[in-house]
This record gives C-alpha cells, structure tokens and sequence, in this order.
C-alpha cells in the first residue's frame, strides 16, 4: 500500500475529496462519503452535512471497531468502508457516490459486462451489482465485499456506487470513470445490447493495465 499522507493533512484532504465529488457531478447535497485510511482507521465525512460545506476539523475518526469519538457523528455507511479496508490491505482511500447514471444502473440491478474494455479500470472483466440491502447495515456491507470480490468497484442495488484506491485521488478517479461508464452502457442499452469484448480480449486489457499502473 501506498504510504499515508501526514496525519495532520488528512483530515483536510478528505475534505476537499469530498468537495470535489459534488464538483464532479458525483455526489449533491448530503449524499455520498469519503473515507481515508488512518494508523487508528479511517477517516470518514460526518452524516447528513452539505459536502460543499465540509472542513478538516468535520472528518470523524473510526477505529476498526467501529468506535469514534464522542460527539462525532461519523457517516451512516462507515461499516462498509471498514471492512473494505480490512479485506483489501491496498485500499487507502473509498469514494461513495449517488451519482446519476450508476444510481439510474444499479436501480435496474445490472452489472456493467464488457462492453468497453475501461472496464477493466475496476479491475475485472465486468464491474458487478451488488445485491440490495438497507442504508448503513451490515448486510449492505456484506453484499458490497461480495460484489468487490478481485474488484477495485460496484453499484449496490437502488442505491449507488462504491470504489477504492490506493489513494483518495486513485479512488476519486475511478469513481468518474465508472460513473462515465455508466452512462455509456445506459446509452447503448437504448439503442439495444452491445456487443461484448471475449474474455481473451478483457485478459489483454488486464494485462496492459496491469503493466501501466506498474510504471506509476
């Protein structure tokens, strides 16, 4: 895993990834998180603020046991960015987003299949949805970690997306990416079932990306 920011920035950072989500058109309002990977745990958005308005000093520290600080009001989802961060030792940084085309996707309950060999940037042939749970339970969480199975991404049914990182900036890019990717498959659905990359196809796309993010 990549090194932690200074403990001291990253509060800050985590802000302004959560700001810049709302810039992005993935996130509005109060809806979304951002977390980052602290010594303790992770640092998360707080619940039910407006994301344009959030500061260092409104992160709240998690530890892995899902303690934090008295009057600190951690996001509502923080149990799925825990046990992402214990299944996936490389994860530095997860993005949660009600963006529009993979909030309209994943109320269809679809996976995103091969359509476009990107992907492969979730890193797999497919990028899954995962089957539906209630907002802030452990079954929701559950079902996140099965769909993330040898995933960096996946929609959560009638719900949203979820993506991970080795950094929040890692994890804030492929958030756009698959949000971008969600719009194209819905386009394409419009006008009937595109066709698919083989899985040959898909496993030399993998390859590739494997070399290039080598090369970082």
């Amino acid at each position: 895993m990549n090194a932690m920011p200074n403990p001291s920035e990253l509060p800050g950072l985590v802000a302004e990834c959560a700001r810049r989500s709302v810039s992005l058109g993935l996130n509005r309002g109060t809806s979304g998180n951002v977390s980052a990977r602290s010594l303790e745990g992770f640092l998360i958005t707080p619940s039910g603020r407006d994301m344009t308005e959030l500061a260092a000093v409104d992160m709240a520290p998690v530890d892995m046991e899902g303690r934090a600080p008295e009057g600190l009001k951690p996001s509502s989802e923080w149990r799925f960015h825990r046990d992402i961060y214990a299944a996936f030792p490389e994860a530095g940084a997860i993005v949660h987003a009600h963006s529009p085309f993979a909030v309209a996707l994943a109320c269809l309950r679809r996976d995103i299949p091969a359509f476009h060999y990107m992907v492969a940037m979730a890193g797999g042939v497919d990028i899954r949805c995962a089957r539906y749970a209630t907002f802030g339970t452990q079954a929701l969480s559950d079902a996140i970690l099965e769909a993330l199975r040898d995933r960096r991404a996946c929609l959560m049914a009638n719900h949203g997306l979820v993506a991970w990182g080795r950094d929040l900036a890692g994890a804030l890019a492929l958030a756009v990416e698959v949000e971008a990717l969600c719009g194209q498959y819905l386009c394409c659905l419009q006008a009937g079932e595109p066709v698919l990359l083989s899985d040959a196809e898909m496993a030399e796309v993998l390859e590739k990306f494997r070399d290039y993010r080598s090369e970082d």
